[in-house]
């Protein structure tokens, strides 16, 4: 008997959810930019109800905040947020590295070197694309946690995804791209060099260069909400 496949449904929640998402991450709705209800159903020609759907879950993925009586805004971390996140963030990766390096001889693997070329690669392009460096970042990061070995550990790193793009977003202003290559492939270099403390040092890097913008991306949102 031929055994039943069930195949996954795009409906329209699902197809606004992604439209917008791939806005916030492309950087064209800007931390702190409210999404108006009114002018989502227009521009989509989508229902009220479907709208607030998307939102919904996008707020559930961390990418928009709902305020009650002032609506949907894309959303920016604070000072708090931000630490918190990279408690957990630094945690996932720094065991993951100690355990990628114990395994591999004191090396990474091939992957988490090509997974730097083409982070490089994509800074390095005549006009870089914000959204592709942040692809490209994800993908090194995340094949430094999948080098420990640890499905678990990978789980819970990716429920960080969608934060640590808002945080590649906030970190625009503060590097450029041929920065951001450099940073990362001194980060490889190091981690084999000296071991999971460079990877500490580059995260606290990263953090610091954000908060230290983010009183400007505040003074920015509240502007945009007035």
């Amino acid at each position: 008997m031929m055994s039943v496949m069930a195949l996954a449904r795009t409906t329209t929640v699902d197809a606004l959810a992604d439209a917008l998402r791939e806005r916030i991450m492309g950087g064209e709705l800007a931390p702190g930019q409210r999404l108006i209800e009114r002018d989502l159903v227009e521009r989509y020609e989508v229902a009220r109800g479907t709208v607030r759907s998307a939102l919904q879950r996008l707020e559930h993925e961390g990418l928009v905040t709902l305020e009650t009586h002032r609506g949907a805004f894309v959303r920016q971390l604070d000072k708090q947020a931000l630490r918190e996140l990279f408690e957990l963030r630094t945690a996932l990766e720094l065991e993951s590295a100690y355990r990628a390096l114990a395994s591999n001889g004191g090396k990474l693997p091939p992957p988490v070197h090509e997974a730097v070329e083409r982070l490089a690669a994509a800074c390095e392009r005549k006009r870089p694309s914000w959204q592709r460096i942040s692809v490209a970042h994800a993908d090194l990061h995340e094949s430094i946690v999948e080098a420990g070995g640890s499905p678990r550990i990978e789980a819970a790193y990716r429920q960080l995804t969608q934060e640590l793009t808002l945080f590649l977003l906030a970190l625009r202003p503060v590097w450029t791209p041929a920065e951001m290559a450099e940073h990362h492939r001194k980060l490889v270099r190091e981690l084999e060099s000296e071991g999971p403390p460079a990877l500490r040092r580059h995260l606290e890097e990263g953090e610091a260069a954000v908060i230290a913008g983010l009183p400007d991306q505040q003074e920015s949102a509240r502007s945009l909400r007035r």
